[in-house]
């Protein structure tokens, strides 16, 4: 086990070195031929990113790939305007998220035997990530909830696919994640304004790691050589964050006999990660083939955030359980490619992806909305290369919510915009 977790905590170092990894909960930017047109893929799953998108179809590669690549995310900082349960709670105020650049890292070995029966592999990528961050912490309008939260993750995926008959192929792999979360926030309390601060009560910072373990299978069926029908599933993931180191600082003098000298120790927390399941069907017309996908995250299993300090203290240090109730949402995703030349493949994209946050419940660590993503893509292959690029933009739609209580300091009344594009490049090879 602890070899598996020096291989993951070298994966995270290298996926993650020049930027925090953050934009999204959940990630299917996993593959550029997939992006390109907007990630229905469940039933075409014809590159390495099979193991990912729906793993039966393996047995329709070839010999030995290898493919890498990364998505670039540009992150645009949303926009607030309203009222907040910080300082003055009557008056409206506005803050903007840092803007962030993010990489979403994917990596895929394959083989597939001569007679197309037998295909195995290993998937490297990282299928989900939360992360939001604001600026000035000591005065954000947000400090109390949060100035800053991370969550990476990086899932191996051994798998391999069985090919039944010509109508039928059958994949399944076992997945294992590491995960790192980081969150930072600055406690407030008006009764401690006369002591200085602004009323913080101090920094807080969690920072903890841990893995999990799960599973996922797909089958492909092919009732025509023009059509072709897949489903894909993938268990839910329980990441317990233990041993997670807490430290406090800049604490407010108002509460350091209540912290009885405290200013580091340790906390927990379990992130509940959702089950999908995909459904789509593809069809070829000549040069043209056009794939519909309806795509589940079953987000019910994110029902709370509970995080517990081993040395807490009551008022100023408590434990939390914050309730999340998201509910499971469908995102329906249409693509098309078209086949200019053998080499050349022209690709395009849409997606409807409704939010999994309730009003009553979000957040500034995710102020989600309703999303329109529309992707354009372009393959080129050279030989045994094959190239994959794709650009994505993600109209987020504003949304107002009213959920402030300033009995707990949660929750704010105001309007969120915002949105992002994405870049992605992919670059195989077959052996």
């Amino acid at each position: 086990m602890k070899g598996w977790k020096m291989v993951s905590v070298l994966l995270v170092l290298l996926f993650t070195a020049s930027t925090s990894f953050a934009g999204g909960f959940r990630l299917p930017e996993q593959g550029a031929k997939a992006m390109g047109m907007g990630f229905a893929f469940t039933a075409q799953a014809d590159d390495p990113s099979a193991i990912y998108f729906n793993p039966a179809g393996l047995t329709q590669l070839q010999g030995q790939n290898v493919m890498v690549g990364v998505t670039y995310v540009r992150l645009n900082g949303g926009e607030f305007t309203g009222t907040t349960p910080v300082d003055n709670v009557f008056a409206s105020k506005s803050e903007t998220q840092k803007s962030l650049d993010l990489f979403i890292p994917n990596a895929y070995y394959t083989k597939t035997t001569s007679d197309g029966y037998l295909a195995y592999g290993v998937g490297i990528f990282a299928p989900f990530g939360l992360g939001q961050e604001y600026e000035n912490i000591h005065s954000s309008i947000f400090r109390n909830q949060i100035t800053k939260i991370d969550l990476q993750t990086v899932v191996v995926n051994p798998t391999i696919a069985f090919k039944v008959n010509e109508f039928l192929s059958i994949g399944l792999g076992i997945d294992w994640m590491y995960g790192k979360a980081t969150l930072e926030k600055t406690p407030w309390n008006p009764a401690l304004i006369p002591v200085g601060q602004n009323g913080n009560v101090f920094d807080l910072k969690l920072d903890g790691d841990g893995d999990a373990w799960g599973y996922n299978f797909g089958l492909l069926l092919k009732p025509s050589p023009n059509f072709r029908i897949g489903a894909s599933y993938r268990s839910p993931f329980t990441l317990d964050i233990k041993g997670a180191d807490v430290t406090l600082s800049n604490i407010n003098p108002g509460v350091l006999a209540a912290l009885a000298g405290l200013t580091s120790t340790k906390g927990k927390a379990t992130i509940e990660l959702p089950a999908t399941f995909a459904l789509g069907a593809a069809y070829t017309m000549g040069k043209l083939t056009v794939e519909a996908d309806a795509d589940w995250t079953f987000w019910h299993s994110y029902g709370s955030l509970p995080i517990d300090i081993k040395d807490n203290r009551p008022v100023v240090l408590p434990d939390s359980n914050a309730p999340k109730n998201w509910h499971d949402v469908v995102a329906l995703r249409i693509g098309t490619e078209y086949r200019v030349t053998a080499p050349l493949a022209l690709r395009a994209g849409f997606v409807y992806d409704p939010s999994p946050v309730p009003a009553s419940t979000m957040g500034p660590e995710l102020p989600d909305a309703d999303k329109l993503d529309y992707m354009v893509g372009v393959g080129y292959k050279i030989g045994a290369w094959t190239i994959d690029v794709a650009g994505m933009y993600v109209d987020k739609k504003d949304r107002t919510v009213n959920n402030q209580n300033n009995a707990t300091l949660t929750g704010f009344n105001g309007t969120w915009t915002g949105d992002s594009w994405l870049a992605g490049l992919d670059v195989g090879y077959n052996f």
